[in-house]
């Protein structure tokens, strides 16, 4: 089944067919190429000069400051050897079953916040953990709208808040495949993400000013969409063989899935080819830095 993101306003829904800021050292055979491979090298992180470590869960705190509403010349974006602190990600076993997602997600969740939070709070943004929910129901309501659960809705991003209706994960096509889920919810994050730093808002206006359908507000949706995939693979190339629960074989398994996922599947234009939707993943999960997440930097070609 295709992978597709469809965003109204700052609202971003995941289709399944589907500490501190850190300053890091370049990764040995790191180069400008951003090629990538399933066993190649991930980022290694140590905490900026003048901060200790985030101890674990001290990301899951709210924070105060102010968001920064900028794209290419945003903040975050700035330093080239900024990345996340790399961790140790406890997540419990994936079970098919709703009780299952739920412990999987809240502890995924946990783990991200921890990732996030001191990174955002380094630079003076007004992080907030998003609150988590799991509709159970046909449909949910959330501040953007009512929002009908089908086959294909997996995750669903609005206003600091994450959306995951189990009757949209497609367990059964999906199985016990964590490493699939983790990249999904990991995504939605990135949205988040952005709505703390100031770029969803900042891209969102840009959009309104051109048109959603016209060629500009189509390829701002992509960038945006890119670089949640960008910060996803981030945070799974920060946990992964660290000793917890994100082994090399759940890196591996959702290094594969991002090849299925992005516009050819979908038939859409606002997400990226599949090839870009995997290789913008990927860059972030090979080097963890985030200055390489920049789409908004980027070339045309590197974003259709």
């Amino acid at each position: 089944m295709p992978v597709a993101l469809f965003v109204q306003g700052a609202v971003a829904v995941l289709l399944l067919g589907l500490v501190v800021a850190i300053l890091v050292s370049k990764l040995p055979g790191d180069d400008s190429s951003g090629q990538a491979t399933a066993s190649g090298p991930v980022g290694s992180a140590t905490a900026a000069p003048g901060t200790s470590e985030a101890a674990p869960g001290s990301g899951s705190g709210g924070s105060s400051g102010q968001k920064t509403l900028k794209l290419a010349d945003h903040p975050i974006l700035q330093d080239p050897d900024a990345g996340l602190q790399n961790f140790i990600c406890v997540l419990p076993s994936w079970e098919s079953s709703e009780a299952g997602a739920e412990a999987f997600f809240t502890a995924a969740t946990r783990c991200l916040n921890e990732a996030w939070g001191p990174f955002l709070t380094y630079y003076h943004l007004p992080f907030v953990p998003p609150s988590l929910h799991f509709p159970t129901g046909s449909s949910f309501q959330t501040a953007c709208g009512n929002i009908a659960v089908g086959v294909a809705t997996a995750a669903y991003y609005c206003d600091n808040n994450l959306y995951v209706p189990y009757r949209g994960l497609q367990v059964e096509q999906y199985g016990n495949n964590p490493g699939v889920y983790l990249a999904l919810i990991a995504h939605e994050y990135g949205h988040h993400v952005q709505e703390v730093a100031g770029i969803m808002d900042a891209v969102w206006q840009q959009i309104y000013t051109y048109g959603q359908v016209s060629p500009t507000g189509l390829d701002l949706s992509r960038r945006k969409e890119l670089q949640a995939q960008c910060f996803s693979g981030m945070f799974l190339g920060a946990v992964v063989d660290r000793g917890g629960s994100i082994s090399r074989d759940m890196y591996a398994k959702a290094w594969r899935d991002q090849d299925t996922r992005g516009d050819n599947t979908s038939g859409s234009h606002d997400h990226g080819t599949n090839a870009h939707y995997a290789s913008w993943w990927r860059v972030g999960a090979q080097y963890n830095r985030i200055a390489r997440c920049n789409t908004f930097a980027a070339a045309t070609s590197d974003v259709s």
